[in-house]
């Protein structure tokens, strides 16, 4: 019976095109406005350097304003507008697979669009979990050198107390101050939106296409078994828009596609590679990345949740998230 192999299906730039495209398209924190597709991110991937700095302007401050006079001797002090900068954190990222063990899987008409399902979900199963670990990092820098600001945890009350409720949900979201109505997503685990759903917390309205939303409080609900687990604790994680910015893309030198050949391998029956590479940043609004603890060319997802490489460098209310540690 005929095999069909990659190098058979594969043409390497619309392949490349196609992971990009749907690493982007398939990701829930995408649909959900949590994570904005940026621009300037995606350009930077594409330069020099494994690190780029984000330049802002900070708030004029709320010092109070002169009192106005009729004395010409009286000049008024100005005060200076301040700047400061986010710096950002390239990956650059590989996996491979045998085209041993996927030919048999991969035989028959529809064998590209197969392989590229595998590849592009890969890639969104990445995307997610870095995400997840910097999420990690942030509550960690928080706790450490931030005093908590970020964070409500109810997981040391007793009985019902401790398990997620409406309540401590607004309580992390007043963390964000006077901004604590630009939050617009919450990010659960499942087993924390099963116990909403029982204590009649999840909104549900009819879609106009016939399906349903779901909302907790007004707020878009994204159900992730990545969210953080630790024993019996749980993490749920308020969001504001474009409370991460990234970028995805083929690498600048480096093809994103290849397929390697080794015709010796299995006795001389033949071996295919597929190699997939792209470049990918997720950034968190008002951080710094600090390149404290990275041992190699790229942050491991341990470094990305690890406190020390990170730094606030933004006020408060001006970071879009909020921490709700609880129990079930």
């Amino acid at each position: 019976m005929a095999t069909t192999q990659l190098s058979d299906v594969i043409v390497p730039e619309a392949f490349s095109a196609y992971v990009v495209e749907n690493t982007v398209e398939k990701s829930t924190l995408v649909h959900s406005a949590v994570m904005a597709r940026n621009a300037e991110i995606e350009a930077q991937l594409k330069a020099g350097a494994d690190s780029f700095s984000v330049p802002y302007w900070k708030d004029l401050g709320d010092d109070e304003a002169n009192i106005a006079n009729d004395n010409p001797a009286q000049e008024a002090v100005p005060v200076k507008l301040s700047a400061g900068k986010q710096i950002v954190r390239k990956s650059f990222l590989h996996k491979s697979w045998s085209a041993m063990n996927l030919a048999s899987e991969l035989a028959g008409s529809d064998a590209i669009s197969r392989i590229q399902a595998r590849a592009a979900d890969y890639w969104t199963r990445q995307t997610q979990r870095r995400l997840v670990a910097t999420l990690n990092g942030i509550k960690a820098e928080n706790i450490a050198n931030g005093g908590g600001d970020m964070i409500v945890d109810i997981s040391t009350g007793t009985g019902n107390a401790a398990k997620f409720n409406a309540a401590s949900a607004i309580q992390a979201c007043a963390t964000l101050g006077d901004s604590m109505r630009d939050v617009v997503a919450i990010g659960m685990h499942s087993k924390t939106y099963a116990q909403a759903l029982q204590n009649d917390l999840i909104q549900t309205l009819p879609d106009s296409q016939g399906g349903f939303v779901q909302t907790f409080r007004g707020l878009a609900i994204i159900v992730d078994d990545l969210m953080p687990v630790a024993a019996d604790v749980y993490t749920s994680v308020l969001f504001g828009p474009g409370a991460f910015g990234y970028g995805v893309t083929t690498p600048r030198v480096a093809a994103g596609t290849e397929v390697e050949n080794k015709p010796g391998a299995g006795n001389g029956g033949g071996m295919q590679i597929l190699h997939s590479r792209i470049n990918l940043a997720v950034h968190p609004l008002g951080y710094r990345w600090l390149e404290t603890s990275v041992a190699a060319e790229s942050p491991t997802l341990i470094e990305l949740a690890d406190a020390t490489n990170w730094q606030r460098v933004g006020e408060r209310k001006h970071v879009p998230l909020a921490f709700l540690v609880h129990k079930l």
